[in-house]
């Protein structure tokens, strides 16, 4: 089984995500996408964030149950860092291949996660444009750093089952969509 997993606080879960979801189940030839609501990010401030209740009952209202199906693993297993939820899923799941999700402005970002090197080299990955934050994280350190094992975006259906390090860029148009903006807006009374 192919398997997806889109982490992130989804606070809330929206349209954005909904479109990268079924893109890369498209573009990778998906069975599932996880839609992985994070008990916490150590880098995000908690003010302003939603409980996990909250924010897990958003994705399940975005996501179908079948191909696209909201969770709290991270949660379940007990796990604050990415890598320590990727080794306990290959641990728990062995015949399953996973690929991480991830924003492009994750992917700037992303050396300062904990074991950041470690992530990219265990799990093949697909980098989601982001507004503003494309063309950046192609010349960031993470992306600079894992360069060689850059793929084409035709080879998107070998992903899964390819071993890592291995990552593609979804080639998709940016989708302006942000959980920022559409929680500003609520408190704000407007509509998105």
């Amino acid at each position: 089984m192919k398997i997806g997993l889109l982490g992130g606080s989804f606070n809330p879960a929206h349209g954005g995500h909904l479109h990268v979801a079924r893109q890369a189940i498209r573009h990778l030839g998906l069975d599932q996408l996880w839609l992985m609501v994070s008990p916490g990010n150590p880098l995000k401030p908690a003010a302003g964030m939603g409980t996990l209740a909250e924010r897990l009952a958003s994705a399940e209202h975005i996501a179908d149950g079948r191909r696209i199906v909201a969770t709290d693993i991270e949660a379940r297993l007990g796990t604050c860092f990415t890598r320590d939820t990727m080794r306990e899923l290959k641990r728990r799941f062995p015949r399953a291949h996973f690929v991480w999700l991830m924003g492009a402005d994750n992917l700037i970002q992303l050396p300062r996660w904990e074991r950041w090197q470690e992530i990219m080299r265990d799990m093949p990955t697909l980098v989601v444009p982001r507004p503003g934050a494309t063309r950046s994280s192609l010349a960031g350190q993470a992306a600079k750093r894992h360069q060689k094992v850059r793929l084409p975006a035709r080879a998107g259906l070998c992903l899964p089952t390819m071993k890592a390090p291995a990552w593609i860029l979804l080639p998709v148009r940016e989708n302006p969509t942000s959980a920022t903006e559409l929680r500003r807006r609520n408190l704000e009374g407007t509509e998105p």
